[in-house]
């Protein structure tokens, strides 16, 4: 069988499958979309959701009816496009807890899915390929905070500043316990701002927070997405956590800091690049990239 015609019989498998009962979303991580043919006769419209790397064809889709989310468009594996994914479409409130999804993606430039994962939302099994349960937040927190700041990381992981890796601890939560945990190591270029006009949902606040990314410390961020501060120092220590071989002090900090209180913390790698999200001292999410930019 040729590889076009193995591709087309993939699709259509993974269409095929889409349709049962079991199956809550057909989640599609690629800029082309499917053709009008591919679709025709098959009642998955209302399950389908595209995830793309263009607010410009996003808006298209959505303007034909399709639900679509936007994703970086930086160079991952394919899982852990699905999984950036996912988060974007539970942030939009197109999955849930329990939600069984079928995500379809493919390598780099080409446009063709070849890999389907089915993945549980929330699911606990340790054996679960990928474990996206950011929903699992305490009351109070945006998800789509959650999600921008999730973006907002992986940018820095994959540019940098000015040519330069830079790592960094975003700290998102429980600001008052966090607060009193950290002590500043440079001055807040935060301070004196109006809660208004600091909110990381904004695009110049998440433009601020790459670049102050290069500061030493950590950023602390309420719940509702308005930075407290940066450059940061994180005093908790806790004993209970326990890490993968090879995490530093950067990640220790943020796992201890998110046992001790009921923040979460996103970091980035200064090393890899790698993005992780920590919730109970423990790393709930993690993002690696195959090529860095700087």
């Amino acid at each position: 069988m040729s590889e076009g015609r193995f591709d087309r019989e993939f699709l259509k498998s993974a269409l095929a499958l889409s349709t049962r009962s079991e199956v809550d979303r057909l989640l599609l991580v690629s800029d082309e979309p499917l053709s009008p043919s591919d679709i025709r006769g098959r009642p998955i419209k209302k399950k389908l959701v595209y995830a793309v790397t263009s607010d410009g064809l996003a808006h298209q889709l959505r303007a034909r009816k399709y639900l679509a989310v936007v994703i970086p468009p930086y160079d991952y594996t394919r899982v852990e496009k699905i999984k950036v994914a996912i988060v974007a479409a539970q942030s939009a409130g197109l999955v849930r807890d329990g939600d069984t999804v079928l995500a379809c993606c493919g390598p780099g430039e080409d446009k063709t899915a070849d890999t389907m994962i089915k993945v549980t939302i929330g699911s606990e099994d340790p054996e679960e390929k990928i474990r996206v349960d950011t929903l699992g937040l305490p009351s109070g927190f945006s998800t789509q905070v959650i999600e921008g700041l999730i973006h907002t990381a992986m940018e820095i992981g994959a540019e940098g500043y000015e040519g330069h890796a830079i790592g960094t601890i975003i700290v998102v939560g429980d600001s008052t316990q966090v607060m009193e945990k950290s002590r500043q190591l440079t001055l807040n270029p935060f301070q004196g701002i109006s809660e208004a006009d600091r909110n990381s949902l904004d695009p110049p606040i998440r433009e601020a927070i790459k670049t102050f990314a290069a500061l030493d410390g950590a950023f602390i961020i309420r719940e509702d997405g308005v930075v407290l501060a940066a450059g940061r120092y994180l005093l908790s220590m806790s004993h209970d956590v326990s890490l993968p071989l090879g995490l530093g002090a950067r990640h220790s900090a943020a796992a201890s800091m998110t046992s001790d209180t009921e923040a979460v913390a996103i970091t980035v790698s200064q090393t890899s690049g790698a993005v992780r999200f920590f919730r109970d001292g423990e790393i709930v999410l993690e993002l690696r990239q195959r090529i860095r930019r700087v």
